[in-house]
């Protein structure tokens, strides 16, 4: 089964980033050698498409699986899975990325991929900021019905219905299930980090709104440092060199300063000498909010799936 995006949406979605039985899969789906033509949508080949709803919130949603291509030749091996927020722009990204690094030797290691869809039938806006932000203070500049708020619902989602999902019908190594997202995904990415840590053995967390309800994501922090004395993650923290906030200077942001966050999560984090806590942060150079990502991708994979 594949997965279908039209170009347009592509470029729309990186513009703005901001169940079911089945048999279990053996080897890799078969990958088309040429598109379908004819004005049919691009296709993205070797990926799958399943229906996984939430049975709590009677919300639908899909995910969608990139097998690693030495899957079907490797019946024995497990391997882990990465799981990406924002799917409609990250899952096609992350695929290419994963297979480009070791076109000309091994870089990193094979990874079962798994994108995390918006909400069916819904705007990536509505979705997101629903599914991905920790309280109901949004922003001042969301739309007056926005609903936020609603991310401890679909963490556990992710814990009871999505995860499940990967781990019955794929060859998943259950110790290595890591968890990457960008912006709001990012935030989201925080929370679970500090309320349910082992859910995920790493995190990726680009750009992470923790702006978000007067820093609500370093409270959280807090909290957890306050009944805990170890955190078992790896964690690589991303954020652009231009999401710092200068006025004046549109290259920069104008309203927050994602950078000063970022460097202040980092500090509490290594304040706190968790033992069993690995954590990488990098500021990259000439990059915004927009363009950070891919780049951020490409560095946080490269650190966490490093070939052994």
């Amino acid at each position: 089964m594949h997965r279908r995006f039209p170009y347009f949406q592509l470029i729309a979605l990186i513009v703005s980033f901001g169940a079911c039985s089945a048999p279990t899969h053996a080897q890799a789906p078969s990958i088309p050698k040429v598109q379908s033509g004819n004005g049919h949508p691009y296709e993205i080949a070797g990926s799958e498409v399943w229906d996984v709803p939430d049975p709590i919130s009677k919300r639908g949603y899909q995910i969608f699986v990139a097998l690693p291509p030495s899957y079907a030749k490797q019946p024995q091996r497990r391997y882990p899975v990465l799981y990406v927020t924002d799917a409609d722009y990250a899952f096609p990204i992350i695929r290419q990325l994963g297979r480009r690094l070791n076109v000309e030797g091994p870089q990193i290691e094979e990874f079962i991929l798994v994108g995390l869809s918006y909400g069916k039938g819904e705007d990536g806006s509505v979705s997101r900021q629903r599914d991905y932000t920790p309280t109901p203070n949004g922003p001042s500049t969301a739309p007056p019905n926005a609903v936020h708020g609603q991310a401890r619902a679909y963490q556990q989602y992710l814990r009871d219905q999505v995860k499940p999902f990967i781990t019955a019908r794929y060859r998943a190594d259950p110790a290595r299930a890591i968890f990457l997202g960008h912006s709001y995904g990012a935030l989201l990415g925080t929370q679970i980090l500090f309320t349910e840590p082992g859910l995920f053995s790493s995190y990726i967390l680009g750009s992470p709104s923790l702006w978000y309800d007067k820093r609500h994501a370093l409270k959280l922090e807090a909290g957890y440092a306050k009944q805990n004395q170890d955190l078992k993650a790896n964690v690589y923290l991303y954020v652009g060199a231009y999401e710092a906030l200068r006025k004046g200077d549109r290259r920069y942001n104008q309203t927050v300063d994602m950078v000063a966050d970022s460097r202040a999560l980092e500090a509490a984090l290594i304040s706190r000498k968790y033992p069993n806590l690995t954590l990488k942060s990098a500021v990259l150079n000439d990059e915004d909010h927009l363009t950070v990502a891919p780049r951020g991708f490409t560095q946080g994979i490269k650190y966490l799936l490093p070939v052994r």
